[in-house]
């Protein structure tokens, strides 16, 4: 009898039991576990993003502009040149030597215009004595003028001698990086032959990429206003962001692909762009302002269209169809009638959700909330 009446008691502790922790569990009550996030308001920039390609802005080929042999190599292979700095020097013997002959050629000119004007001097006086005619006075001006004549065009040989000289010294026409040098000292070059080295500038450098057509209208705005920020990034490893600006809109669109072509400008002193390289090339021409924006999860796709859940001051939700503008970044910029800054949706655990269904909310990630601050900076 004992052993029944304690029994009893366990049953009725058990069922107590069971019935008060019930009650305490929101689970049995038939609300639902969510994660929430509020509608908020801010400006998005729109970012287009495109593959691009780097280019050097300038490449130049060293030729000769005479025939002659190698006699230094001032230049490693690879190496870095301002501009100005020699490259080469050539055997300009032969130009030295043609040089000398052309200055003695102006000298003797110059000598022989100069007595030439002291004889018309003395002819003209004696032409107003009287004691020659006209005749030979003129004959004393036309010798003047021809060794004038002969004057000026031995300075013009001589001025075409130091230019010639002067390519037996060959220096760097731009800043930049040699590439490979194929000569060496006593290597015989020549103008029409292959070049002495090759120098591409990598400071600063340029990006090539395009973008579809539908964008040229808020590119063309955002250049009028003023300079348009690019971005690239090298080395999607790294995540390391190199700025520039745009500084070229092709004048045509690509019909064949319905793109155009644009081109940004990077400094790249420390030579994290190479020519050649592929990158990610990311700018924002344009913003919208005073949008609402929630996490790209909270919206649901419907049969007819997209909404979102709305959670009630008295935690039941509503369905509010919405329109999707735009998706970047991890949240969505939407608009609809009745949607409000301030109001909660669900983010996630919207499959288990009917309009009127009650829920309890939690909020969303820190990390979800971090992303929604920082789309709103950018």
């Amino acid at each position: 009898m004992l052993t029944a009446i304690l029994f009893v008691a366990l049953l009725a502790s058990a069922w107590i039991w069971r019935n008060q922790s019930g009650a305490a569990n929101p689970r049995n009550t038939g609300a639902v576990q969510v994660m929430s996030a509020v509608v908020t308001q801010r400006d998005v920039p729109v970012k287009l993003t495109a593959s691009g390609t780097v280019s050097a802005q300038q490449m130049v080929e060293v030729r000769p502009q005479i025939s002659a042999t190698v006699k230094a190599v001032h230049i490693r292979e690879g190496q870095f040149v301002r501009k100005g700095d020699r490259l080469f020097t050539l055997d300009a013997r032969t130009e030295d030597a043609n040089l000398s002959r052309t200055e003695a050629q102006l000298t003797k000119a110059r000598a022989d215009l100069m007595n030439a004007e002291r004889n018309l001097e003395r002819q003209r006086e004696l032409f107003q004595r009287g004691f020659i005619s006209q005749a030979a006075l003129d004959t004393a001006q036309n010798q003047v003028d021809g060794l004038r004549g002969q004057h000026g065009f031995d300075q013009a040989t001589v001025q075409g001698s130091r230019v010639t000289r002067g390519f037996g010294e060959i220096t760097a026409p731009i800043a930049g990086r040699t590439g490979a040098v194929p000569v060496y000292p006593g290597s015989l070059v020549q103008p029409n032959g292959a070049a002495l080295v090759s120098i591409t500038q990598i400071d600063p450098i340029n990006v090539s990429f395009t973008l579809p057509e539908r964008e040229l209208a808020a590119l063309q705005q955002a250049l009028a206003k003023g300079e348009v920020s690019v971005s690239v990034v090298p080395d999607p490893a790294e995540q390391q962001v190199q700025k520039g600006r745009l500084i070229f809109v092709d004048n045509a669109v690509d019909t064949a692909s319905g793109s155009i072509r644009l081109k940004a400008e990077f400094p790249n002193a420390d030579n994290h762009l190479w020519p050649g390289m592929f990158v990610t090339v990311s700018l924002a021409p344009r913003t919208l302002t005073g949008v609402l924006t929630v996490p790209v999860q909270a919206v649901q796709t419907g049969p007819e269209k997209k909404f979102l859940y709305v959670i009630g001051d008295d935690s039941k939700v509503t369905s509010l169809p919405v329109t999707v503008r735009l998706i970047q970044d991890g949240f969505a910029v939407i608009e609809g009638e009745d949607l409000a800054p301030g109001m909660r949706v669900v983010v996630e655990g919207a499959q288990n959700l009917r309009p009127g269904s009650v829920v309890s909310a939690t909020k969303a990630r820190d990390g979800e909330a971090k992303a929604g601050r920082t789309a709103g900076k950018q």
